[in-house]
């Protein structure tokens, strides 16, 4: 296992800006889901080729949680933390903090793997994603 959240930077653009001047909303959940595709890329699986095997990561549920803004020009780190349980679905936690040390959001998605022919959730999803990975301490697999 890995004992740091994988992570990367991101600057805040322009047209990620609302009315006000901050960062969207829905640019949040975008940012937590570049990270997750980043980290994902990292540890060695190919999402297309997941998907070529009948498989598709899906996302159940997801919570922001606000804390200060993010505004155009600044610096994030959004991290990247997988939690295993039991059963058929996972956790993907997201830490949002700006480069001044400041937390502005959290993320955390309910996710787990869709069968895709038969329409349901897999049933070990950990395995699934392990036996594709080339460095599953990436995704707390290792």
């Amino acid at each position: 296992m890995t004992s740091e959240p994988f992570v990367v930077r991101l600057e805040v653009r322009s047209y990620d800006l609302d009315p006000q001047q901050h960062v969207n909303g829905a640019v949040y959940q975008q940012y937590a889901d570049h990270s997750r595709f980043a980290c994902v890329q990292a540890a060695g699986l190919v999402v297309e080729d997941l998907i070529a095997d009948g498989l598709g990561p899906v996302n159940l549920e997801t919570n922001i949680r606000y804390h200060a803004e993010l505004r155009g020009g600044d610096e994030v780190d959004v991290t990247c933390a997988w939690v295993w349980g039991e059963g058929k679905t996972y956790r993907v936690e997201h830490v949002l903090t700006r480069a001044d040390g400041v937390l502005a959001a959290e993320v955390t998605h309910v996710s787990g793997l869709l069968d895709l022919r038969e329409r349901r959730l897999v049933t070990d999803p950990a395995h699934q994603w392990r036996v594709r990975s080339t460095q599953p301490e990436l995704m707390n697999l290792g």
